[in-house]
């Protein structure tokens, strides 16, 4: 494998809409294909938006559209795998445009890797986040409450596609998420599991940056990558040079 090939261009895109967000993975997954670009790992928050992913069920969404967009929340259907959930401010959005063809030819080993990156980014903060048997994303131990016993909340969360084995979509993990919004559905389609963030595990203001540059460093250990940050605008005239080429 070349040097090239070991090099994960990093793009930080700030808040974005989803549907834009999409439609940049769309163009970086047949540039992925032909070889224009190296892996490409994409940063972003969205604003509020439900997505259902190809195998969800709509009656997880406990809200018609039009009380949505009263509220200001948009939903999107996506090809994605994984079923319901909920995107906003102060989740870290992570898109990692992957040749699995330069790794593993394994969906089961590429999601067990980024629950592994995320794992190891929440231990950065003293967080013990980890796998549940039959059920994707990370986990930690909700405290028990008067009449409660404890329960297991979730973290993060992923759902991918794979075209010729190039990777799209991928993890939110939540930081200071406003959790309230995940109300509006039944998480992932997991009847009596909570939803929690880094800020109310840690009980504490936590710094968004900091999570975005723990889960790019362990990003770039779990793949093995070499992480180059390239702007948006460098990388729209990358993709432009290379298919021009």
């Amino acid at each position: 494998m070349t040097e090239t090939a070991k090099t994960c261009w990093l793009v930080e895109l700030g808040l974005i809409a989803y549907g834009p967000a999409w439609e940049l993975q769309r163009r970086l997954v047949e540039a992925r294909k032909r070889g224009a670009v190296p892996d490409v790992l994409l940063l972003c928050e969205h604003p509020h938006v439900i997505t259902l992913g190809r195998n969800g069920k709509r009656e997880n969404l406990r809200a018609g559209e039009r009380v949505l967009a009263q509220q200001g929340v948009e939903f999107c259907a996506t090809d994605r795998g994984g079923d319901i959930t909920y995107h906003g401010p102060g989740q870290v959005m992570g898109y990692p445009i992957l040749g699995l063809a330069e790794h593993r030819r394994d969906v089961r080993w590429y999601v067990s890797q980024l629950e592994e990156v995320m794992i190891r980014a929440s231990t950065d903060f003293g967080v013990a986040a980890r796998r549940v048997e039959g059920m994707h994303g990370i986990w930690v131990d909700a405290p028990a409450g008067v009449g409660r016993a404890p329960r297991e909340e979730k973290l993060a969360a992923l759902g991918v596609h794979l075209s010729r084995w190039v990777t799209s979509h991928g993890f939110a993990y939540n930081v200071t998420t406003d959790l309230r919004y995940f109300d509006w559905i039944v998480p992932c389609g997991i009847v009596g599991k909570g939803m929690t963030s880094l800020e109310k595990v840690l009980g504490r203001v936590v710094d968004g940056g900091e999570v975005r540059r723990a889960l790019v460093r362990r990003f770039g250990e779990v793949f093995g990558r070499e992480i180059e940050t390239v702007s948006k605008v460098e990388l729209e005239e990358r993709i432009g040079a290379a298919v021009a080429a």
